[in-house]
């Protein structure tokens, strides 16, 4: 794991990893927007999107053992949210109905990614339960086929189930992978937790900006349509930006909380994070075209 400086505020996890070993181990990894532009809503009140996805090698890391009497238990409990209403329970009762496995589990998380924070852990976390028991239980249902199961549990977990760097268009789930370069990102982590449904439903949102293309967004300079709303709702955030900007061009990711900037080094990115650390926590991580999932499920493969 690449270095962090000190911990973003996560919720009360207790419980986290097995006191035995395992069967199987996966991260479910960071992610950031690297541009999200809000170009429409759909009838249903979902927005239309445009944005990049490029993953961070930091991770939440799920551990599952098999069960024969096909109950799925979460053994850690995460404060304010109930066992059935996690999105891993969720995850996983519905790769068991799909597949109509007999099969169940025991889950254990170790909570990094703060919540709210808008690098996507609780649509990682689902996403490597569909990946990780698919594999586990040998269900054999394709990554295509899990990214559709998962897109009920949120628009950004299809992205974190196929792994690839992407432009996304829809509400987040028509993926075109990109290559991008990877740099180093110092990731800012105010102590506040953001509701996705609380700034979309901010009638100061801009949900009217023209639609663009896949080529256009990689040349262009980046923004984040969701910006201003989170500034205006979150002095935290935006005296966040006004530090990380006096360094490097700093911006929101997604509709949460956390900020970044990316180096050519690690060294320069620690380098920042620590003269930031007495009053913004941080933490420093390379970008990734492939999710750290992805690599993982990679090697279990080839052995």
């Amino acid at each position: 794991m690449h270095n962090s400086l000190s911990s973003p505020p996560v919720s009360d996890a207790t419980a986290g990893t097995p006191t035995h070993t395992a069967q199987l181990s996966l991260p479910a990894p960071a992610k950031l927007n690297l541009m999200l532009h809000i170009v429409g809503r759909r009838a249903d009140g979902y927005h239309l999107l445009e944005t990049l996805f490029q993953f961070l090698d930091y991770a939440d890391t799920l551990h599952f053992n098999p069960r024969s009497d096909g109950q799925i238990i979460l053994h850690t409990t995460i404060a304010g949210v109930a066992h059935e209403d996690n999105l891993i329970v969720r995850a996983a009762r519905l790769l068991q109905a799909h597949s109509n496995s007999s099969l169940g589990a025991d889950i254990w998380l170790d909570k990094k990614l703060p919540v709210g924070g808008g690098i996507g852990g609780g649509s990682s976390n689902a996403a490597t339960t569909l990946v990780g028991l698919n594999h586990l239980w040998r269900t054999q249902v394709s990554l295509e086929s899990l990214a559709q199961l998962g897109l009920s549990l949120g628009a950004d977990v299809p992205v974190f189930v196929m792994g690839r760097a992407a432009f996304a268009t829809g509400v987040g789930e028509q993926l075109q992978a990109v290559e991008l370069p990877e740099p180093w990102y110092l990731v800012a982590v105010p102590e506040v937790s953001i509701s996705t449904a609380e700034i979309f439903s901010d009638k100061g949102l801009t949900r009217d900006t023209r639609p663009s293309n896949m080529r256009t967004v990689l040349k262009q300079s980046r923004h984040n349509d969701c910006q201003a709303v989170v500034e205006k709702r979150y002095p935290a955030v935006r005296n966040a930006l006004i530090l990380l900007n006096t360094f490097v061009e700093a911006r929101l990711t997604g509709t949460g909380s956390c900020i970044f900037g990316g180096f050519p080094n690690e060294q320069q990115a620690v380098n920042i994070a620590t003269q930031i650390s007495e009053s913004l926590k941080s933490f420093v991580a390379q970008g990734a075209n492939t999710s750290m999932l992805h690599r993982e499920l990679q090697k279990l493969d080839e052995n």
